[in-house]
């Protein structure tokens, strides 16, 4: 009666730890990809906001009531301040590590949260109404009333959100996401490195020759 060969495992279900190990992988990929469509759609619907019309008014003047509006950059300009200071800081979240990365993370929690503060303090604020109606009637303290906020305020705000969350996911997985290759890192020794297998250059070759000259060293000295 001929046996019947029982069927091989795979290699990477005989290694305990294996399934883990991509588990994790996946999620740091997730996270990573996660963190920089929020930080990075953040910034920028922060900065473009920013140029649009927050608040209407209408102010007397001599020849009759006027509406007068300002744009967001003329109510605060922190929000688009601290957008590219959060976009700067999630570019470097991968040029640093370990407290490094720590402390870019936190800078760019702390531009998030800046964010939605300053846009909902500037939604209520009529300052920039009050100095618009001002230079439009010719009038030192000229009032405004009828203040209406327009829905940018909150755009604003929501994208700081945004970036917020991007700050608190690289706080907190950070730390398994990659860094920046160091491949093109001069190495300690200052000079070029080897790889490996490759043949030694030539000292008499020409090309090495100038090299040597670069160097300040004669090349017709005996090595």
């Amino acid at each position: 009666m001929t046996e019947v060969p029982e069927p091989r495992s795979r290699p990477d279900a005989d290694r305990p730890g294996a399934a883990p190990a991509s588990g994790r992988a996946s999620g740091a990929r997730r996270t990573l990809a996660a963190a920089l469509a929020s930080g990075a759609a953040g910034a920028a619907v922060a900065l473009i906001a920013g140029g649009q019309t927050w608040s209407h008014a209408r102010t007397a003047a001599a020849q009759g009531a006027q509406t007068v509006s300002v744009a967001g950059r003329d109510v605060t300009g922190l929000p688009a301040a601290l957008a590219i200071v959060g976009l700067a800081a999630l570019v470097a979240v991968f040029a640093v590590r370990r407290a490094g990365r720590t402390a870019v993370a936190a800078l760019l929690t702390l531009s998030g949260a800046g964010t939605i503060a300053a846009s909902l303090l500037g939604r209520s604020a009529t300052g920039a109404l009050e100095s618009e109606a001002a230079r439009v009637t010719g009038l030192v303290g000229a009032e405004v009333t009828d203040v209406t906020p327009t829905v940018w305020p909150l755009v604003s705000a929501a994208a700081g959100l945004l970036m917020l969350l991007a700050g608190v996911l690289a706080l907190r997985h950070g730390r398994r996401w990659p860094a920046m290759s160091g491949r093109y890192e001069n190495p300690a020794g200052g000079g070029a490195r080897r790889r490996p297998g490759r043949a030694a250059p030539d000292p008499e070759a020409p090309e090495e020759l100038w090299r040597a000259l670069d160097r300040g060293e004669d090349p017709t000295r005996d090595r």
